[in-house]
This record gives structure tokens, sequence and C-alpha cells, in this order.
């Protein structure tokens, strides 16, 4: 099943982890969500602030590289 990287990334825009999930890698978007609730945490600390945007950005990127992946990967396997 052909998944679309635009909304595998804008699942990951709004909910690090879930444009994972859409894409059928369940344990890796679990992680981001548990990564994300503990850079949340480490606002108190500052190094949240750091740590929160970097995962949050590679989280859209991730999801929306593995759909393009996965499309063509299952492309292939056609011809």
């Amino acid at each position: 099943m052909l998944k679309h990287p635009g909304i595998a990334a804008v699942l990951s825009f709004f909910w690090t982890g879930v444009g994972q999930i859409y894409n059928g890698q369940i344990l890796k978007g679990i992680l981001l969500i548990i990564l994300q609730a503990i850079n949340g945490l480490l606002m108190f600390v500052l190094i949240g602030f750091i740590t929160y945007p970097i995962v949050w950005i590679w989280g859209m990127y991730d999801a929306y590289k593995t759909a393009e992946r996965m499309n063509r990967n299952q492309s292939q396997t056609y011809y």
C-alpha cells in the first residue's frame, strides 16, 4: 500500500512519532513519542529547548523519507 510522504510529515509535525506509526514503524513511532515526552520534561533544565526541536524536525524528515523509500521499493517490486 502506498504511503503519502506529505501526510507522514504532517502527522509528525503535529505529534512526533505518529508519521512513523502511519508508515507502519510502530516501535519507532512509540519510541519517538516517549523521547519527546522526556525532551518536554528536560525543558525544565533548559537542555530540552535544544533537543526537542532537533527530534521534532528529524521525526518529520524521517517520516517523509521513509514513506518515499517504501513507495519506491513497492513500485520496483511490480516491474
